[in-house]
Protein backbone atom coordinates (compact mmCIF):
# COMPACT_ATOMS: atom_id res chain seq x y z
CA UNK A 1 0.00 0.00 0.00
CA UNK A 2 1.19 3.58 -0.86
CA UNK A 3 2.02 5.62 2.31
CA UNK A 4 -0.21 8.28 3.35
CA UNK A 5 0.84 11.74 4.46
CA UNK A 6 -1.69 14.08 6.51
CA UNK A 7 -0.96 18.12 6.18
CA UNK A 8 -2.50 19.17 9.63
CA UNK A 9 -2.10 23.15 11.12
CA UNK A 10 -4.06 26.16 11.69
CA UNK A 11 -5.65 28.21 8.90
CA UNK A 12 -3.58 29.80 6.61
CA UNK A 13 0.11 28.22 7.45
CA UNK A 14 0.47 27.38 4.28
CA UNK A 15 -0.92 23.96 4.10
CA UNK A 16 -2.33 23.65 0.28
CA UNK A 17 1.18 25.79 -0.88
CA UNK A 18 2.72 22.27 0.47
CA UNK A 19 -0.14 19.71 -0.99
CA UNK A 20 0.83 21.67 -4.62
CA UNK A 21 4.30 21.58 -4.05
CA UNK A 22 4.47 17.78 -3.11
CA UNK A 23 1.49 17.00 -5.98
CA UNK A 24 3.40 19.07 -8.87
CA UNK A 25 0.20 20.49 -9.37
CA UNK A 26 -2.31 23.12 -8.86
CA UNK A 27 -5.37 21.37 -7.57
CA UNK A 28 -5.31 23.14 -3.94
CA UNK A 29 -6.71 26.38 -4.30
CA UNK A 30 -3.84 28.73 -2.61
CA UNK A 31 -4.08 32.19 -1.48
CA UNK A 32 -3.49 34.33 1.61
CA UNK A 33 -6.68 33.93 3.18
CA UNK A 34 -7.38 31.84 6.14
CA UNK A 35 -10.07 29.26 5.67
CA UNK A 36 -9.64 28.68 1.92
CA UNK A 37 -9.41 24.91 2.16
CA UNK A 38 -12.81 23.44 4.06
CA UNK A 39 -12.70 19.60 2.66
CA UNK A 40 -10.15 17.31 2.77
CA UNK A 41 -8.23 17.13 -0.70
CA UNK A 42 -6.75 13.82 -1.90
CA UNK A 43 -3.16 13.33 -4.23
CA UNK A 44 -0.40 11.24 -5.45
CA UNK A 45 3.24 12.19 -4.70
CA UNK A 46 6.52 10.78 -5.82
CA UNK A 47 10.39 10.53 -4.77
CA UNK A 48 12.38 9.16 -6.59
CA UNK A 49 10.69 5.87 -7.15
CA UNK A 50 8.55 6.36 -3.92
CA UNK A 51 5.19 6.99 -4.20
CA UNK A 52 2.91 8.03 -1.71
CA UNK A 53 -0.64 9.33 -1.15
CA UNK A 54 -0.86 12.85 0.58
CA UNK A 55 -4.15 14.67 1.87
CA UNK A 56 -4.88 18.67 2.12
CA UNK A 57 -6.86 19.49 5.03
CA UNK A 58 -8.60 22.48 6.18
CA UNK A 59 -7.46 25.12 8.83
CA UNK A 60 -7.63 23.10 12.16
CA UNK A 61 -9.55 24.19 15.46
CA UNK A 62 -9.95 21.09 17.29
CA UNK A 63 -12.53 22.52 19.68
CA UNK A 64 -14.66 24.08 17.34
CA UNK A 65 -18.43 23.32 18.37
CA UNK A 66 -20.54 24.29 15.89
CA UNK A 67 -20.57 25.98 12.57
CA UNK A 68 -18.29 25.79 9.08
CA UNK A 69 -15.08 25.35 11.39
CA UNK A 70 -16.48 22.32 13.07
CA UNK A 71 -17.23 20.76 9.97
CA UNK A 72 -13.43 21.24 8.60
CA UNK A 73 -12.24 19.82 11.74
CA UNK A 74 -13.81 16.88 11.18
CA UNK A 75 -12.63 16.45 7.50
CA UNK A 76 -9.49 16.96 9.18
CA UNK A 77 -9.27 14.08 12.19
CA UNK A 78 -11.03 11.90 9.37
CA UNK A 79 -7.46 12.81 7.60
CA UNK A 80 -5.10 11.76 10.32
CA UNK A 81 -7.49 8.57 10.93
CA UNK A 82 -6.08 7.24 7.78
CA UNK A 83 -3.11 8.57 7.21
CA UNK A 84 0.17 6.87 8.39
CA UNK A 85 1.77 10.14 9.64
CA UNK A 86 0.93 13.40 9.67
CA UNK A 87 2.58 16.68 8.92
CA UNK A 88 2.01 19.02 11.33
CA UNK A 89 2.95 22.85 9.74
CA UNK A 90 3.26 25.79 12.09
CA UNK A 91 4.00 29.29 10.79
CA UNK A 92 7.27 30.47 10.97
CA UNK A 93 6.85 33.89 10.92
CA UNK A 94 3.70 34.91 12.95
CA UNK A 95 5.52 32.00 16.19
CA UNK A 96 3.64 29.87 18.51
CA UNK A 97 0.01 29.95 19.18
CA UNK A 98 -1.86 28.85 21.68
CA UNK A 99 -3.54 27.12 19.12
CA UNK A 100 -0.49 25.13 18.19
CA UNK A 101 -0.43 23.76 21.63
CA UNK A 102 -4.09 22.56 21.35
CA UNK A 103 -3.33 20.33 17.98
CA UNK A 104 -0.17 19.59 19.39
CA UNK A 105 -2.80 17.78 22.44
CA UNK A 106 -4.80 16.26 19.91
CA UNK A 107 -2.84 14.87 17.42
CA UNK A 108 -0.73 13.12 20.55
CA UNK A 109 -3.77 11.31 21.53
CA UNK A 110 -4.48 10.34 17.62
CA UNK A 111 -0.86 8.22 18.26
CA UNK A 112 0.24 8.89 14.29
CA UNK A 113 3.65 9.71 14.24
CA UNK A 114 4.23 13.45 13.56
CA UNK A 115 6.36 15.29 12.06
CA UNK A 116 6.93 19.29 13.18
CA UNK A 117 7.35 21.49 10.01
CA UNK A 118 7.79 24.91 10.14
CA UNK A 119 6.99 26.71 7.34
CA UNK A 120 7.95 30.64 5.98
CA UNK A 121 11.10 30.41 6.68
CA UNK A 122 12.87 32.12 3.85
CA UNK A 123 15.79 34.17 5.12
CA UNK A 124 15.66 33.33 8.37
CA UNK A 125 18.33 31.57 10.79
CA UNK A 126 17.37 28.00 11.94
CA UNK A 127 17.89 28.48 15.51
CA UNK A 128 15.48 31.97 15.86
CA UNK A 129 12.64 30.34 13.84
CA UNK A 130 12.48 26.99 15.54
CA UNK A 131 13.53 27.92 19.25
CA UNK A 132 10.44 28.97 20.66
CA UNK A 133 8.55 25.23 18.50
CA UNK A 134 10.52 22.82 20.58
CA UNK A 135 8.11 23.58 23.43
CA UNK A 136 5.58 21.28 22.17
CA UNK A 137 7.52 18.49 22.70
CA UNK A 138 7.69 17.02 19.12
CA UNK A 139 10.94 16.60 18.41
CA UNK A 140 13.69 19.26 16.47
CA UNK A 141 11.59 20.79 13.79
CA UNK A 142 11.99 21.11 9.87
CA UNK A 143 12.36 24.09 8.71
CA UNK A 144 10.82 24.81 5.10
CA UNK A 145 9.53 27.01 2.75
CA UNK A 146 6.55 25.14 0.84
CA UNK A 147 6.27 28.27 -2.07
CA UNK A 148 10.55 28.36 -2.41
CA UNK A 149 10.36 24.61 -2.27
CA UNK A 150 13.33 24.70 0.22
CA UNK A 151 13.77 21.82 2.74
CA UNK A 152 10.88 19.79 1.10
CA UNK A 153 12.39 17.05 -0.50
CA UNK A 154 14.40 16.00 2.61
CA UNK A 155 11.18 16.41 4.93
CA UNK A 156 9.69 13.87 2.44
CA UNK A 157 12.58 11.63 2.45
CA UNK A 158 12.30 11.71 6.47
CA UNK A 159 8.30 11.13 6.42
CA UNK A 160 8.40 8.17 4.17
CA UNK A 161 12.11 6.69 5.92
CA UNK A 162 9.67 7.03 9.44
CA UNK A 163 6.44 5.51 7.58
CA UNK A 164 8.93 2.34 6.40
CA UNK A 165 10.30 1.64 9.71
CA UNK A 166 7.14 1.25 11.34
CA UNK A 167 5.76 -1.01 8.82
CA UNK A 168 6.01 -4.92 8.98
CA UNK A 169 8.30 -6.33 6.48
CA UNK A 170 6.43 -6.97 3.14
CA UNK A 171 6.27 -10.65 1.61
CA UNK A 172 8.00 -11.65 -1.48
CA UNK A 173 4.87 -12.30 -3.69
CA UNK A 174 6.90 -14.06 -6.19
CA UNK A 175 7.24 -17.11 -4.19
CA UNK A 176 3.57 -16.95 -3.41
CA UNK A 177 0.64 -18.76 -5.52
CA UNK A 178 -0.92 -16.85 -9.14
CA UNK A 179 -3.60 -15.01 -7.41
CA UNK A 180 -4.31 -14.00 -11.52
CA UNK A 181 -6.13 -11.03 -12.62
CA UNK A 182 -6.87 -8.18 -9.53
CA UNK A 183 -9.69 -6.70 -9.73
CA UNK A 184 -11.05 -3.69 -7.63
CA UNK A 185 -14.59 -2.96 -7.16
CA UNK A 186 -14.59 0.89 -6.44
CA UNK A 187 -17.94 3.29 -6.35
CA UNK A 188 -19.65 5.15 -3.58
CA UNK A 189 -21.11 3.60 -0.35
CA UNK A 190 -24.14 1.88 -0.67
CA UNK A 191 -23.99 1.23 -4.45
CA UNK A 192 -23.42 -2.83 -4.01
CA UNK A 193 -19.89 -2.92 -3.99
CA UNK A 194 -19.90 -6.05 -1.26
CA UNK A 195 -23.23 -7.26 -2.95
CA UNK A 196 -21.44 -7.88 -6.63
CA UNK A 197 -18.27 -9.87 -4.87
CA UNK A 198 -20.35 -12.11 -2.95
CA UNK A 199 -22.16 -12.82 -6.29
CA UNK A 200 -18.90 -13.24 -7.79
CA UNK A 201 -17.92 -15.67 -4.90
CA UNK A 202 -21.45 -17.44 -4.77
CA UNK A 203 -21.16 -16.83 -1.16
CA UNK A 204 -21.37 -14.79 1.73
CA UNK A 205 -17.51 -14.24 1.83
CA UNK A 206 -18.19 -10.03 2.62
CA UNK A 207 -20.58 -8.57 5.43
CA UNK A 208 -23.02 -6.91 2.68
CA UNK A 209 -26.05 -4.71 4.03
CA UNK A 210 -28.20 -2.14 3.20
CA UNK A 211 -26.16 0.88 4.48
CA UNK A 212 -23.29 3.32 3.88
CA UNK A 213 -20.21 2.36 5.94
CA UNK A 214 -20.49 -1.68 6.42
CA UNK A 215 -16.87 -2.76 5.04
CA UNK A 216 -14.55 -2.15 7.39
CA UNK A 217 -11.59 -2.18 5.17
CA UNK A 218 -10.05 -3.35 1.94
CA UNK A 219 -10.65 -6.93 1.99
CA UNK A 220 -8.61 -9.22 -0.54
CA UNK A 221 -10.43 -12.72 -2.06
CA UNK A 222 -8.85 -15.06 -4.22
CA UNK A 223 -11.56 -17.11 -6.68
CA UNK A 224 -11.86 -18.98 -9.64
CA UNK A 225 -14.26 -18.43 -12.24
CA UNK A 226 -14.47 -20.26 -15.60
CA UNK A 227 -10.95 -22.15 -15.14
CA UNK A 228 -9.24 -18.42 -14.86
CA UNK A 229 -7.45 -17.15 -11.18
CA UNK A 230 -8.51 -13.55 -9.89
CA UNK A 231 -8.18 -12.05 -6.62
CA UNK A 232 -11.41 -9.45 -5.73
CA UNK A 233 -10.76 -6.17 -3.75
CA UNK A 234 -13.65 -4.67 -1.80
CA UNK A 235 -13.55 -1.47 -1.29
CA UNK A 236 -16.39 0.23 0.47
CA UNK A 237 -16.52 2.65 2.68
CA UNK A 238 -15.59 1.80 6.29
CA UNK A 239 -15.78 2.43 9.52
CA UNK A 240 -12.90 2.63 11.86
CA UNK A 241 -13.39 2.64 15.64
CA UNK A 242 -10.79 3.65 18.65
CA UNK A 243 -10.53 5.65 21.35
CA UNK A 244 -9.62 9.20 19.76
CA UNK A 245 -12.07 8.53 16.10
CA UNK A 246 -15.03 7.00 18.17
CA UNK A 247 -17.86 6.56 15.61
CA UNK A 248 -16.47 8.31 12.62
CA UNK A 249 -18.33 7.16 9.77
CA UNK A 250 -16.51 7.87 6.35
CA UNK A 251 -16.04 6.61 3.00
CA UNK A 252 -12.55 5.43 2.84
CA UNK A 253 -10.84 7.44 0.29
CA UNK A 254 -7.64 6.71 0.50
CA UNK A 255 -8.48 2.55 0.94
CA UNK A 256 -10.11 3.44 -2.52
CA UNK A 257 -7.38 5.26 -3.80
CA UNK A 258 -4.54 2.60 -2.97
CA UNK A 259 -6.65 -0.31 -3.75
CA UNK A 260 -7.01 1.06 -7.45
CA UNK A 261 -3.45 1.52 -7.59
CA UNK A 262 -2.46 -1.84 -6.66
CA UNK A 263 -5.19 -3.32 -9.36
CA UNK A 264 -5.19 -4.65 -12.38
CA UNK A 265 -8.52 -4.13 -13.66
CA UNK A 266 -11.07 -1.34 -12.02
CA UNK A 267 -15.53 -2.04 -11.91
CA UNK A 268 -16.52 1.23 -11.13
CA UNK A 269 -19.88 0.82 -9.80
CA UNK A 270 -22.38 3.06 -10.51
CA UNK A 271 -25.65 3.12 -9.09
CA UNK A 272 -28.52 3.22 -11.46
CA UNK A 273 -31.38 4.46 -9.01
CA UNK A 274 -29.39 7.55 -8.70
CA UNK A 275 -27.54 10.23 -10.95
CA UNK A 276 -24.34 11.08 -11.82
CA UNK A 277 -22.84 12.49 -8.61
CA UNK A 278 -19.43 14.64 -8.80
CA UNK A 279 -17.64 12.08 -6.03
CA UNK A 280 -18.18 9.57 -8.83
CA UNK A 281 -16.69 11.55 -11.69
CA UNK A 282 -13.81 12.41 -9.12
CA UNK A 283 -13.30 8.30 -8.65
CA UNK A 284 -13.29 8.11 -12.53
CA UNK A 285 -10.75 10.75 -12.99
CA UNK A 286 -8.14 9.07 -10.31
CA UNK A 287 -8.58 5.71 -12.32
CA UNK A 288 -7.66 7.20 -15.89
CA UNK A 289 -4.70 9.02 -14.02
CA UNK A 290 -3.23 5.27 -12.41
CA UNK A 291 -3.87 4.12 -16.04
CA UNK A 292 -5.84 1.10 -14.94
CA UNK A 293 -7.93 -0.88 -16.84
CA UNK A 294 -11.56 -0.31 -16.61
CA UNK A 295 -15.16 -1.53 -16.64
CA UNK A 296 -18.36 0.20 -16.12
CA UNK A 297 -20.85 -1.42 -13.97
CA UNK A 298 -24.37 0.26 -13.55
CA UNK A 299 -25.72 -1.77 -10.57
CA UNK A 300 -29.51 -1.93 -9.57
CA UNK A 301 -30.73 -2.15 -13.18
CA UNK A 302 -33.33 -4.65 -12.50
CA UNK A 303 -37.13 -2.70 -12.16
CA UNK A 304 -35.98 0.35 -13.87
CA UNK A 305 -38.40 2.18 -16.69
CA UNK A 306 -37.59 2.50 -20.00
CA UNK A 307 -37.39 6.22 -19.28
CA UNK A 308 -34.92 5.71 -16.18
CA UNK A 309 -33.04 3.69 -18.22
CA UNK A 310 -32.78 6.13 -21.21
CA UNK A 311 -31.89 8.51 -18.23
CA UNK A 312 -28.75 7.26 -16.54
CA UNK A 313 -27.39 6.34 -20.02
CA UNK A 314 -27.32 9.71 -21.01
CA UNK A 315 -26.46 11.02 -17.44
CA UNK A 316 -22.95 8.29 -18.38
CA UNK A 317 -22.48 9.35 -21.79
CA UNK A 318 -22.82 13.36 -20.39
CA UNK A 319 -20.67 13.60 -17.40
CA UNK A 320 -17.96 10.49 -17.75
CA UNK A 321 -18.06 10.98 -21.58
CA UNK A 322 -13.85 10.71 -20.49
CA UNK A 323 -14.52 6.94 -19.85
CA UNK A 324 -15.23 6.31 -23.91
CA UNK A 325 -13.05 3.34 -23.90
CA UNK A 326 -14.48 1.40 -21.27
CA UNK A 327 -17.13 -0.99 -21.88
CA UNK A 328 -20.14 -0.48 -19.63
CA UNK A 329 -22.55 -2.77 -18.49
CA UNK A 330 -25.96 -2.78 -16.90
CA UNK A 331 -26.12 -5.43 -14.23
CA UNK A 332 -27.96 -6.84 -10.98
CA UNK A 333 -25.17 -7.48 -8.71
CA UNK A 334 -28.42 -9.20 -6.21
CA UNK A 335 -29.79 -11.32 -8.88
CA UNK A 336 -26.57 -11.63 -10.70
CA UNK A 337 -28.18 -10.46 -14.04
CA UNK A 338 -25.48 -8.99 -16.50
CA UNK A 339 -22.36 -10.66 -14.23
CA UNK A 340 -21.14 -12.94 -17.05
CA UNK A 341 -20.19 -10.66 -20.03
CA UNK A 342 -19.11 -7.86 -17.22
CA UNK A 343 -16.58 -10.36 -16.63
CA UNK A 344 -15.75 -10.97 -20.09
CA UNK A 345 -15.02 -7.27 -20.77
CA UNK A 346 -12.75 -7.42 -17.34
CA UNK A 347 -10.37 -10.39 -19.08
CA UNK A 348 -10.47 -8.52 -22.15
CA UNK A 349 -9.73 -5.12 -21.11
CA UNK A 350 -6.27 -6.80 -19.10
CA UNK A 351 -5.51 -8.59 -22.07
CA UNK A 352 -5.64 -5.00 -23.80
CA UNK A 353 -3.37 -3.45 -21.02
CA UNK A 354 -0.85 -5.85 -20.87
CA UNK A 355 -0.63 -6.22 -24.82
CA UNK A 356 2.48 -6.50 -26.70
CA UNK A 357 2.50 -4.00 -29.20
CA UNK A 358 5.30 -5.21 -32.26
CA UNK A 359 7.39 -2.33 -33.31
CA UNK A 360 6.98 -2.96 -37.32
CA UNK A 361 3.19 -3.05 -36.93
CA UNK A 362 2.82 0.06 -34.70
CA UNK A 363 4.96 2.19 -37.54
CA UNK A 364 3.15 0.37 -40.14
CA UNK A 365 -0.39 1.72 -37.93
CA UNK A 366 1.28 5.23 -37.60
CA UNK A 367 2.40 5.15 -41.43
CA UNK A 368 -1.73 4.86 -42.19
CA UNK A 369 -2.90 7.65 -39.90
CA UNK A 370 -0.49 9.75 -40.95
CA UNK A 371 -1.58 9.16 -44.79
CA UNK A 372 -4.91 9.39 -43.26
CA UNK A 373 -4.86 12.37 -41.94
CA UNK A 374 -1.17 14.83 -41.65
CA UNK A 375 -0.81 16.84 -38.40
CA UNK A 376 -1.28 20.41 -39.10
CA UNK A 377 0.82 23.20 -39.66
CA UNK A 378 2.42 25.54 -37.42
CA UNK A 379 3.43 28.47 -39.20
CA UNK A 380 5.99 27.06 -42.00
CA UNK A 381 6.70 23.93 -39.80
CA UNK A 382 4.82 20.45 -40.37
CA UNK A 383 5.43 17.93 -37.78
CA UNK A 384 6.87 14.70 -39.35
CA UNK A 385 6.03 11.34 -37.63
CA UNK A 386 8.46 9.04 -38.32
CA UNK A 387 8.20 5.68 -36.25
CA UNK A 388 6.68 3.87 -33.29
CA UNK A 389 7.78 1.93 -30.36
CA UNK A 390 6.11 0.44 -27.20
CA UNK A 391 6.99 2.12 -23.98
CA UNK A 392 5.00 0.21 -21.66
CA UNK A 393 2.10 -1.57 -20.48
CA UNK A 394 -0.81 -1.34 -18.07
CA UNK A 395 -1.38 1.30 -19.52
CA UNK A 396 0.08 0.88 -23.16
CA UNK A 397 2.22 3.71 -23.70
CA UNK A 398 3.08 4.83 -27.13
CA UNK A 399 6.50 6.45 -27.84
CA UNK A 400 6.63 8.33 -31.35
CA UNK A 401 9.64 9.50 -32.60
CA UNK A 402 9.90 12.53 -35.45
CA UNK A 403 10.80 16.00 -36.26
CA UNK A 404 8.76 19.36 -34.58
CA UNK A 405 6.35 17.09 -32.62
CA UNK A 406 5.53 19.35 -30.18
CA UNK A 407 3.52 21.18 -32.35
CA UNK A 408 1.00 18.59 -33.03
CA UNK A 409 -2.02 19.97 -31.21
CA UNK A 410 -4.62 17.73 -28.83
CA UNK A 411 -7.33 17.02 -31.25
CA UNK A 412 -4.26 14.82 -33.88
CA UNK A 413 -3.03 13.41 -30.61
CA UNK A 414 -6.62 12.33 -30.30
CA UNK A 415 -7.04 11.23 -33.34
CA UNK A 416 -4.06 9.23 -33.14
CA UNK A 417 -5.44 7.66 -29.59
CA UNK A 418 -8.64 6.63 -31.27
CA UNK A 419 -6.35 4.82 -34.74
CA UNK A 420 -4.22 3.00 -32.49
CA UNK A 421 -7.52 1.43 -30.62
CA UNK A 422 -9.31 0.52 -33.64
CA UNK A 423 -5.83 -1.03 -34.96
CA UNK A 424 -4.99 -3.18 -32.12
CA UNK A 425 -8.64 -3.65 -30.21
CA UNK A 426 -7.44 -1.76 -27.44
CA UNK A 427 -10.59 -1.68 -25.49
CA UNK A 428 -11.27 -1.22 -21.68
CA UNK A 429 -7.69 0.35 -21.45
CA UNK A 430 -6.35 3.85 -21.20
CA UNK A 431 -3.79 4.42 -23.91
CA UNK A 432 -0.92 6.89 -23.93
CA UNK A 433 0.62 8.74 -26.37
CA UNK A 434 4.62 9.89 -25.92
CA UNK A 435 6.42 12.22 -28.43
CA UNK A 436 9.27 12.66 -29.09
CA UNK A 437 11.16 14.98 -31.27
CA UNK A 438 14.73 14.40 -33.03
CA UNK A 439 17.16 17.85 -32.78
CA UNK A 440 18.72 18.99 -35.19
CA UNK A 441 22.77 18.68 -34.64
CA UNK A 442 23.14 21.99 -37.43
CA UNK A 443 20.05 23.86 -35.89
CA UNK A 444 20.73 27.38 -34.16
CA UNK A 445 21.87 26.77 -29.96
CA UNK A 446 19.59 27.84 -28.09
CA UNK A 447 20.44 31.03 -25.47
Amino acid sequence: MKPVIALVGRPNVGKSTLFNRLTRSRDALVADLPGLTRDRHYGEGRVGERPFLVIDTGGFEPVAKDGIMHEMAKQTKQAVAEADLVIFIVDGRQGMTPHDKTITDFLRKAGRPVLLVVNKSEGMKYTSVTAEFYELGLGDPYVISAAHGDGVSDLVDESLNVIEAQRPPTVDESSSVDRGIRIAVVGRPNVGKSTLVNTLLGEERVIAFDMPGTTRDSIEIAFERDGRHYTLIDTAGIRRRGKVFEAIEKFSVVKTLQSISEANVIILLLDAQQDISEQDAHIAGFILETGRALVVGVNKWDGLTSERRDEIKIDIERKLSFLSFAKTHFISAQKGTGIGPMMKSVDAAYAAATSNLPTPRLTRALIEAVEHQQPRRKGSIRPKLRYAHQGGQNPPIIVIHGNALEAIDANYRRYLEKHFRETFSLVGTPLRIELRSSKNPFGRPEK
